[in-house]
């Protein structure tokens, strides 16, 4: 009768030669093994039409130039830009003479695609952020100190408040509306911009890559739902 020894050296045995036998048919596997190439992966055409129309900022961006991204703000205050629309979001007033010779088409976009600055008006010209709608004046209508309209109880609404960032050092929420304002950098950036508005960092051109809009809904952007 074998003693429980000398069955244990046997096993041992018996699973040592399967591993010398196995050995070499791993090791010319190992070297004969040629792994398949993947094969690439057919894409769809890219769309381009992404985030609200976001890529109108790098192809609004491409076009400035180097200066009038790093011009210094104009003077205008953030009181002056609101004084001239009805309520935050409003198409604003045309604050200069806009001539009409025999009703010909005014080109707007002549100034106000890539700004810069107006000898005549001896200020910097803001740059519209849709400069793709050319009817400006189906919007914009010039100031006037005619009476137009009867008084109403009209009552604008209130101005965003500026900040509201969810951590400090962390990048503001969008406070308003992207319809028609997509277009970030016609009123954050250059010297026609706000200073109150201007960004620090104008050379960064995917704005909402860290700016998300965070409108007055009462809504986070961001909200973990309950028992998750």
């Amino acid at each position: 009768m074998e003693t429980p020894d000398k069955k244990v050296g046997k096993v041992f045995l018996v699973f040592a030669g399967l591993c010398i036998i196995a050995l070499p048919l791993v090791v010319i596997s190992g070297f004969s093994f040629q792994p398949k190439e993947m094969a690439t992966a057919a894409l769809g055409p890219q769309n381009l039409d992404f985030d609200q129309k976001g890529q109108a900022i790098f192809i609004d961006y491409d076009k400035l130039s180097s200066e009038y991204l790093a011009g210094v703000s104009s003077e205008r205050t953030l009181s002056e830009y609101y004084s001239r629309r009805q309520y935050p979001g409003s198409p604003p007033f045309i604050p200069h003479k806009v001539e009409e010779p025999d009703l010909a088409r005014v080109e707007c976009l002549a100034c106000h695609a890539r700004g810069g600055w107006s000898a005549e008006l001896k200020r910097n010209t803001p740059i519209t952020p849709h400069p793709e709608q050319e009817a400006c004046r189906q919007c914009h209508i010039p100031m006037t100190g005619k009476e137009l309209f009867v008084d109403i109880d009209w009552r604008s609404v209130a101005t965003p408040r500026l900040g509201r960032s969810e951590l400090p050092g962390a990048p503001p929420p969008i406070p308003h509306e992207l319809q028609m304002r997509g277009n970030c950098i016609a009123c954050h950036v250059g010297p026609g911009a706000v200073a109150a508005i201007r960004v620090e960092h104008p050379s960064r051109g995917n704005c909402r890559q860290c700016h998300v809009p965070d409108i007055n809904t009462g809504v986070k952007p961001f909200q973990r739902n309950a028992g998750s």
